[in-house]
């Protein structure tokens, strides 16, 4: 694994979150987005950050991940900029679909993001619903990837969602 992190610390309290740079990277969340396609067994999800230039790289990297998760050719709705009550609305128009809420906090010159899972319904990820199982993963250094590129999703913007939240 690449650029290690200790997965104990940054996956917990019910969120991926770290300072950055330091505790956490960008490639974190292709990580954690891979691990969260498999474990929720998701064809499809919601993704939104709250656009923070720093939340914005992290954003895209997640998109990614998720895409390239084993053979489950994840379809990834691309929120942009949301709230978590307008990406809740999104996740449900798709058909209670699990979900992603990336944001960056700054506090003077420290940034701390943070990656909230949401299972199908809108509740968020916890510990016994699948959030130990994606920190299990990447301390294990078992992140998902793609078999081959027929099994890749795709990325599709869908701000249309948020317009009748």
């Amino acid at each position: 694994m690449l650029k290690p992190i200790d997965a104990d610390a940054v996956i917990r309290d019910d969120r991926v979150a770290g300072t950055f740079p330091g505790e956490i990277h960008a490639g974190v969340a292709w990580w954690v987005a891979a691990c969260f396609v498999v474990v929720s067994q998701a064809r499809q999800m919601a993704v939104a950050h709250d656009g923070n230039p720093t939340t914005e790289e992290f954003h895209r990297r997640f998109c990614r991940g998720a895409i390239n998760a084993q053979h489950f050719g994840c379809q990834v709705a691309d929120l942009g900029q949301a709230d978590e009550a307008q990406l809740v609305h999104a996740m449900k128009a798709l058909g209670d679909v699990p979900g992603a809420l990336l944001s960056t906090a700054s506090d003077g010159s420290q940034q701390t993001v943070a990656i909230r899972l949401f299972e199908a319904g809108g509740r968020p990820l916890t510990e016994d619903t699948g959030l130990a199982k994606v920190r299990e993963m990447i301390a294990t250094d078992r992140v998902p990837i793609p078999v081959n590129d027929q099994a890749k999703g795709r990325i599709t913007t869908r701000r249309d969602l948020l317009e009748t939240a």
